[in-house]
Order: C-alpha cells, then sequence, then structure tokens
C-alpha cells in the first residue's frame, strides 16, 4: 500500500496520543519490538509509551512535506518535517521546536504498526 494520507493519518494519531497524553494509544501503534532512535539515545516501545504516565508532553504539532517509500510488501517509510511545542510544567508550554522524522510502518497480521522511528532536529524552528 502507498497511500500517503493512510500513513499520514496512522502517524498523526502517534502525535495525537501524545497530545492526549494517552499512552494506550501509543502503544496500541508501536509494534512489540519497536525501536525509537533520537536525540537522547534508544527508546523501545515502552519508553515510548511510558514517557505519557504523567501526562501530555506535546501541546501541539504540525506534520508537512511528507514523503512515503515503500520498502518492500507491507511496509513503507515515511518522511515528514514536524513543528511542535512541547508541554513544560510549570509553564503550559515551551519553545517551538521542529525536527524531520522517518518512521517504518509494517503490517503484520492485516494490522499497521510502526516499527522503527528515528528523529532528527531541524536547524531552526518553524512556528507551529
Amino acid at each position: 500500500m502507498t497511500d500517503l494520507s493512510f500513513f499520514l493519518s496512522l502517524e498523526t494519531r502517534v502525535w495525537q496520543a501524545l497530545v492526549d497524553g494517552d499512552g494506550a494509544a501509543d502503544r496500541a501503534l508501536l509494534a512489540d519490538d519497536f525501536l525509537g532512535v533520537y536525540s537522547t539515545g534508544f527508546a523501545i516501545r515502552d519508553d515510548h509509551s511510558g514517557q505519557l504516565a504523567d501526562g501530555p508532553t506535546v501541546a501541539r504539532f504540525d506534520i508537512r512535506d511528507a514523503r512515503l517509500m515503500p520498502l518492500g510488501p507491507g511496509r513503507v517509510l515515511l518522511a515528514y518535517f514536524a513543528s511542535f511545542t512541547r508541554v513544560v510544567a510549570p509553564a503550559p508550554e515551551a519553545m517551538p521546536e521542529s525536527m524531520y522524522v522517518s518512521s517504518i510502518w509494517e503490517n503484520r497480521d492485516g494490522i499497521w504498526l510502526n516499527t522503527f522511528s528515528q528523529d532528527s532536529n531541524a536547524a531552526d524552528p518553524a512556528p507551529v
């Protein structure tokens, strides 16, 4: 499947879970063997969904300039530019940040799951 809008909707659900502070929704979108590669190091599924234990981590986000690359049957790479604002206590939110994201989505038993994600900080933050 190479429907960009379909994979953007999946990726948007991951971001929305961060906004909603919904660890269960986040966990449901990630494969058991999910691997994240971030500026802070490696993360597994429990790390990614566990960050929501105390509530939302993102106040708002915007995804743009998305590209889709098929990687073989039942596997695609979604790459895009994201701008977002984190939730920071005690202030309601931090300054906008931006990054490039690459996510691999894989069809496992008829369910599309995020198996890999890597973030690369963008040089100049873009407003959300």
